[in-house]
This record gives structure tokens, C-alpha cells and sequence, in this order.
């Protein structure tokens, strides 16, 4: 499903005109390499930043410190300021991120399946949180985040806002 949505996502940005940058942690990569299997997707993709140590948030993207003490990298806050700050960082028209908790251990305190998904764009910002099936493994997880993600900024650019 990845390689339809990661379509649909260039074609809605480059019908805009638009761009998108992504943040991610516990995808590790995968939702931009889903995102650039596109041909074409230069057009539409200014990059990524893989942040998995939770210290990277704060110094590439600018994710509060202070937040991050307080609450850990799993939280919905935190994945709209990775969004945010992939955004701004990479100059796209919208940034995408995704944190929490492939497994197989929990982490804070947070089961595997916990996840957030989040998109910044020209006016606001929305995030999801995703209860994802612990026993499905971190190769699923992962994958159903990446899927998660890109349907997220799709509908965000083919409504021309964020909100939900």
C-alpha cells in the first residue's frame, strides 16, 4: 500500500506545486525511501532526517529539551514539534514525523504499537496517535506506520490544510 499512497502524496504536491520533509524515528528511514520510490519525487521531496536518539530531536530539529525530559520522545507533542522542525529546517511546504515504540520491549513506559504520526503545514498542524497491534512485530509496525504517515499528509495537501 505504501508505494500507492507515497504516489498519491507526490501527485497531490505536485498538482499544489508543494513539498514535503520528513522526521523520523522509529520508521528509521523507510517512510522516505517509500516517498522516493516515486519516480519523479524529486519534484516534490526536499529530504529527511532520521532522528532515533532522542537528543538528535532537539538538536537537528529543535524539539524542546525541555519537553523531551519531561515526556520522552513517544508523545504527540513531540512528534508535531518533529514535524514543525523538519518544516522550517528543510524549507518544505509540509513536514512529516513519526515516534514511538516498535518493540519488542516497551520504552517509557509505552508498549510497542504505541505511535504517533504528525504533519505540519502552511497553517497548523495535526497528529495521530496510532494503537498499533503489539505482537505484530517491529517490520509491521513500521510498516503500518509508514502507511499511517503518508495517508496522514495526503489528506492533509488534498484538503489544503491540516486540520482534521
Amino acid at each position: 500500500m505504501s508505494d500507492e499512497l507515497a504516489r498519491a502524496v507526490h501527485e497531490a504536491l505536485l498538482a499544489r506545486g508543494e513539498t514535503v520533509a520528513v522526521a523520523e524515528s522509529l520508521t528509521g528511514g523507510a517512510l522516505g525511501a517509500a516517498i522516493t520510490a516515486v519516480p519523479g519525487v524529486s519534484a516534490t521531496f526536499r529530504g529527511g532526517v532520521v532522528v532515533y536518539a532522542t537528543e538528535l530531536k532537539a538538536s537537528l530539529l529543535g524539539v524542546d529539551p525541555a519537553m523531551l525530559a519531561a515526556r520522552g520522545p513517544v508523545d504527540p507533542d513531540v512528534a508535531v514539534a518533529m514535524a514543525v522542525g523538519v518544516r522550517e529546517r528543510l524549507t518544505a511546504t509540509w513536514g512529516l514525523a513519526t515516534t514511538g515504540v516498535a518493540g519488542p520491549d516497551p520504552q517509557d513506559g509505552h508498549p510497542p504499537g504505541t505511535v504517533y504520526v504528525a504533519v505540519a503545514g502552511p497553517t497548523d498542524h495535526h497528529v495521530s496517535r496510532l494503537g498499533l497491534p503489539a505482537g505484530a512485530g517491529r517490520a509491521a509496525l513500521r510498516s503500518m506506520t509508514v502507511d499511517a504517515a503518508l495517508g496522514l499528509v495526503r489528506d492533509a495537501v488534498l484538503r489544503g490544510k491540516t486540520s482534521a
